[in-house]
């Protein structure tokens, strides 16, 4: 753990901070936004498979939202990972992943987490890549949503990260 995430508390969002979750969202310039609305609701009904992190004040600064796959009830797919630009390059996004997937273990006994990607997101590429290996865990991509199924016809395909099963004890 670095001093910066030290410094750091990551727990279960609430109601209250969908707005903030709604702006690093929206100013993160890369994800889909979506309504103000849905970060309420998603801090409501997603709490559980959700996570925060909280500055020295206790402000939001970076989030993690995802759902357990109702037909696959081991398996968290992780919705969106999204940090403050203050707080970039600290550690933060990792932090989160980690702590969201032992918490989701020891709760639901969590072995496989999921994420979409579109290519060329570096970001998110390295992210989940390297949780993978702090995990121990084998990493499988296909395309889940080609780029034709979108309505608008300028989103980029959605590739599937499948990372599991996983070790959550920190790898050597």
């Amino acid at each position: 753990m670095t001093a910066a995430q030290a410094d750091l508390q990551i727990d279960r969002p609430s109601v209250a901070d969908g707005a903030a979750l709604w702006r690093m969202a929206r100013d993160s310039k890369v994800l889909d936004l979506n309504s103000s609305y849905s970060y309420l609701l998603w801090c409501r009904d997603f709490a559980a498979t959700s996570a925060v992190a909280r500055d020295e004040q206790g402000e939001p600064v970076g989030f993690v939202t995802g759902y357990v796959r109702p037909d696959q009830p081991h398996t968290l797919l992780v919705w969106q990972v999204a940090v403050d630009a203050s707080q970039r390059g600290r550690g933060v996004a990792a932090a989160l992943l980690d702590g969201l997937a032992a918490r989701t273990a020891a709760e639901r006994g969590l072995t496989t987490v999921e994420t979409t990607i579109t290519p060329g997101n570096t970001a998110s590429e390295r992210l989940f890549t390297s949780f993978a290996e702090r995990h121990g865990a084998r990493l499988e991509r296909e395309v889940l949503f080609d780029a034709g199924l979108f309505p608008e016809g300028t989103h980029d395909p959605e590739v599937l990260y499948r990372i599991g099963p996983l070790s959550l004890a920190p790898a050597a």
